[in-house]
């Protein structure tokens, strides 16, 4: 069983920033993969960003040149540097991890909310 623990959320002026971290906790050796999702009120869950253990990165395009992930394998921990934020960017972030042979792992979110 792994936890998934964020913070760092807030309120933030539109072309601010935020920095998310997540801590796993638990059986982590069985993660290969972590990364961070969102959901906006009336919207399904997206990608935001994921890093594996091999240090492969994505991003979805709405989020590419202005969010970083950061994935710490020894420790456990991704973190989301989230700049030049946009009204859009506002929802619940998620960390999820992925652990062989197939779990899934979710946090309990942190509301991101970018003013205008």
């Amino acid at each position: 069983q792994v936890q998934l623990v964020e913070s760092g959320g807030g309120l933030v002026q539109a072309g601010g920033s935020l920095r998310l971290s997540c801590a796993a906790s638990g059986s982590t050796r069985s993660i290969y993969a972590m990364g961070w999702y969102r959901q906006a009120p009336g919207k399904q869950r997206e990608a935001v960003a994921s890093a594996t253990s091999g240090g492969y990165t994505n991003y979805a395009d709405s989020v590419k040149g202005r969010f970083t992930i950061s994935r710490d394998n020894a420790k456990n921990t991704v973190d989301l540097q989230m700049n030049s934020l946009k009204p859009e960017d506002t929802a619940v972030y998620f960390c999820n991890a992925r652990g062989w042979p197939n779990y899934d792992w979710w946090g309990q979110g942190t509301q991101v909310t970018v003013s205008s």
